[in-house]
């Protein structure tokens, strides 16, 4: 491999085009992958895109005029020391804020490193020819600036908002809002049958355990395979499964734990039970909340389908286990 202060002139413009091609095709990328949701945001990086590809075609131009028609083969790694750039293209988690963040990184990590190459080199023409390619880099990232404020306006970045949090709602919030109903619902008649049927506090504690992990289990195995987000944009479908199965498990876990109060205490099943109705109470309280939070359900609404829901399943477990 050769140091970037070994280039030739004519390998250094040939580098810097193979750059500014793929920096192109990266900020192409995150255009199409936001088209669908984020327009605006696609459209100023299907223009700093274009920049790029600009800058890309006077680089040509300028090697053309000076070496002829053939680019040598030369990589960003076959260069010891030049900048790489990180494949944030496959991550599927990459979210618009993450790519705007990667965008003025890229600009400046090019720039930086074209001005700190320029101080480096001993040769006047490549010298010159850095401190020109960081003069581009620097007004690429003023080009950027002006993209911003030409596409996205108060009224887009209202609606890009609006998205974000759409999408926010549809890829956590609503996998894990499925999962804490399900888990403080669904284990209620066992864990009650359980309580009643045996008035023993560990007896209980074990067949609530069993049932909120076999919950979390089933939960996050139906939420990551029902939907594999391609069509829907509900992201990732482990994560969505991750989310649910443990929001699952806590649902049902939280009214469980009161039951790991000792047999031997005074009046040990009538406190453990009371502290599980009261934590019951706490987790439809939470539930209805973060429906009216992020649902726009009204509250009283949200709280009536739920508690109404819980109490006939708690009734259920009690009657059969009283039976």
């Amino acid at each position: 491999m050769k140091a970037l202060s070994d280039l030739t002139e004519r390998e250094v413009v040939a580098l810097a085009i193979a750059s500014e091609e793929e920096d192109s095709r990266i900020y192409q990328s995150f255009a199409d992958r936001l088209r669908p949701d984020f327009a605006a945001s696609a459209d100023m990086f299907d223009a700093m895109a274009q920049e790029e590809r600009d800058h890309r075609n006077t680089l040509y131009g300028f090697y053309r005029s000076r070496f002829g028609e053939h680019l040598p083969p030369i990589r960003r790694e076959d260069v010891r020391g030049f900048l790489k750039r990180r494949a944030t293209w496959w991550d599927p988690r990459l979210d618009l804020s993450r790519m705007r963040r990667e965008a003025e990184l890229m600009e400046l990590q090019a720039a930086s490193f074209y001005e700190k190459a320029a101080g480096q080199t001993l040769d006047v023409g490549v010298r010159e020819l850095f401190t020109r390619l960081a003069e581009v880099e620097r007004s690429h990232e003023r080009k950027a600036s002006e993209l911003h404020e030409m596409h996205l306006t108060q009224d887009t970045e209202a609606a890009e908002e609006h998205a974000r949090r759409r999408l926010f709602v549809l890829q956590y919030v609503q996998p894990g809002l499925a999962g804490l109903i399900d888990g403080s619902v669904s284990t209620l008649a066992p864990l009650f049958a359980a309580a009643f049927a045996t008035q023993n506090n560990k007896e209980t504690f074990l067949v609530g355990l069993a049932a909120s992990v076999g919950a979390g289990i089933s939960m996050g195995l139906t939420e990551a395979l029902s939907d594999d987000g391609q069509i829907t944009g509900r992201g990732s479908p482990w994560l969505r499964g991750l989310i649910c199965g443990l929001m699952t498990a806590a649902g049902g876990i939280g009214h469980t734990l009161p039951y790991l109060v000792p047999d031997s205490w005074p009046n040990a099943f009538l406190l453990a039970t009371s502290i599980a109705a009261v934590v019951v109470a706490a987790e439809l309280v939470a539930i209805s909340w973060i429906r009216t939070t992020y649902m726009d359900t009204p509250f009283l609404s949200a709280a009536y389908q739920v508690i109404v829901g819980g109490v006939l399943v708690l009734l259920a477990g009690i009657f059969i286990g009283s039976a």
